[in-house]
């Protein structure tokens, strides 16, 4: 089972100010041992908004809009991809993660599953995303 830990935005994020020293300390010796159990996939921070877009669907179309989005709420600043063998294991990864702007300080993640292949069984069209599975290895 693949579960994305999910650290939302903050002011501080969205204006790209970098961490702490403490908090990359206790970031790195997290993820550290999440590596160490062999359950880490991938992890990374993401630059502020004003460095991105987003792209809308609508009935006439796409249109692009360059960020920056003002509501840090809904944003995200960075993930940790993990995999385990199931929801409590990655309820304790998760309650053991610092908080993402240091100690005392109010802040948020979220944790979703990902969809697997299996859940997908009897959806048409899926024998495409299947070969592609295969051809990553």
């Amino acid at each position: 089972m693949r579960f994305m830990i999910i650290v939302k935005a903050t002011a501080e994020s969205e204006r790209g100010d970098m961490p702490t020293a403490p908090l990359m300390a206790a970031m790195a010796r997290y993820h550290e041992e999440l590596a160490q159990a062999g359950v880490l996939l991938d992890a990374s921070g993401l630059k502020p908004t004003a460095q991105g877009w987003r792209v809308r669907y609508g009935a006439g179309g796409r249109s692009v809009t360059d960020g920056p989005f003002t509501e840090t709420k809904e944003l995200i600043a960075g993930y940790t991809l993990i995999q385990v063998r199931n929801r409590d294991e990655a309820l304790e990864w998760t309650r053991r993660f610092p908080n993402p702007r240091g100690e005392g300080l109010e802040a948020e993640i979220e944790v979703r599953q990902l969809f697997e292949m299996e859940d997908f069984a009897g959806v048409e069209g899926v024998e495409a995303f299947r070969d592609l599975e295969a051809l990553r290895g």
